[in-house]
């Protein structure tokens, strides 16, 4: 069986949670290959080397300046982004046509699909959250997406099939144009930290869950995602932070296509982008983590037992959500970029907190796989 998986290029967080789809594929004896972008192409290349690669249309997703307008930016962008979907749709059918591929993998591209193959389209934002002043138009994104989904045979949710899961009201809602299936939480470290999951023992879906007991020599680890320019005033406002925090303390830029290099500036220390292995190493060592609140966080986060500190993007309500309903939870502490200071950081710091649930180490991806394999 010959498969193409296809992530998004909204931040690096879609190509990795990608990562536990191709291996399980690649497990299962298939051929597999990936469409990517240059900004996630190196990660991929990174995770899989002898992966083929084929070069897709970018979506060239840039945040307004301020998240209030992110609203206006999306209506003032539809022409483009329509353009880009029938773009890709067109490139879809002609890999398919030209590589002869059997499954298509679409990690929220909405046009990557192919009448010719069986087409899977993966999300963990079924509804589209919108601010309360603006609820009323939540509906209308669920059509809207609803009419994406249709054009696939099947609709894959990284996510616990029981709510509230991980992603709450965003994944699990009533009604599905297509066959759902929730593949449980997906994370590129899940395989290299299966046996200490294991070792829980089904305590792990607790706030109180145990954290990593690795020795905690770093005060906070601060993981800089996300698109721009969101991604670059995240940094600044963190180094600023960071400096008046004592203690010492690491920033991870994400910039793959820098390669790996670090650097020390007063009492942080910069890595330009690190393997999975370093990086989980390094959450280890933190104290705290830093970080966006994106989905994809929030799962590696959990498999890797990080105390958690999340900064939602402006604009970007659907980590607004996560992290209020996780806060709420005691899984997490979260902050307003704008209200993120030292001050308002050694507070979060200073309050007891537990770790985000571990998953359960559940085989619903495997099983996922396993049907698509009898089906195809």
């Amino acid at each position: 069986m010959k498969v193409l998986v296809a992530p998004l290029d909204w931040g690096l967080g879609h190509a990795t949670r990608c990562a536990p789809i191709v291996q399980e594929f690649l497990d299962r004896g298939c051929e597999v290959e990936l469409a990517v972008v240059k900004g996630n192409a190196l990660i991929l290349r990174e995770m899989f080397p002898k992966v083929r690669q084929r070069l897709a249309p970018s979506y060239n997703i840039v945040y307004p300046k301020h998240g209030y307008n992110m609203g206006f930016w999306l209506l003032k962008n539809s022409v483009h982004l329509k353009a880009v979907m029938r773009a890709e749709h067109r490139y879809a059918e002609e890999m398919v046509e030209r590589h002869h591929y059997d499954v298509l993998v679409s990690d929220n591209r909405f046009a990557f699909y192919s009448k010719k193959a069986f087409s899977i389209y993966m999300t963990h934002q079924r509804r589209i959250a919108f601010p309360q002043a603006f609820r009323m138009f939540e509906s209308v994104g669920e059509m809207w997406h609803a009419s994406i989904m249709a054009h696939f045979d099947e609709v894959w949710v990284p996510d616990l099939p029981e709510a509230p899961g991980y992603a709450g009201s965003l994944s699990h809602i009533a009604s599905c144009p297509r066959p759902l299936r929730f593949v449980g939480p997906l994370s590129r470290f899940a395989k290299s930290i299966a046996d200490d999951s294991l070792q829980n023992d089904g305590s792990s879906h607790t706030a109180e869950s145990k954290c990593s007991s690795v020795e905690k020599d770093i005060g906070v680890v601060a993981v800089i995602s996300g698109v721009e320019p969101s991604r670059t005033h995240f940094e600044a406002r963190l180094r600023f932070v960071l400096a008046q925090t004592p203690g010492h303390h690491v920033m991870i830029l994400g910039k793959p296509t820098l390669g790996q290099k670090s650097w020390r500036e007063g009492n942080i220390t910069f890595y330009s982008h690190l393997p999975s292995s370093e990086f989980a190493q390094m959450i280890h060592r933190a104290e705290w983590v830093v970080s966006r609140g994106g989905y994809t966080t929030v799962m590696d986060m959990a498999v890797l037992g990080a105390k958690c500190i999340f900064v939602p993007t402006p604009g970007q309500y659907e980590q607004v959500i996560l992290a209020r309903d996780l806060a709420a939870a005691g899984y997490v502490r979260s902050i307003e970029e704008n209200l993120l200071t030292s001050e308002t950081l050694a507070l979060a710091m200073g309050q007891k907190v537990g770790c985000l649930p571990k998953p359960d180490g559940s085989a619903l991806l495997q099983k996922a796989v396993e049907e698509i394999l009898r089906k195809v």
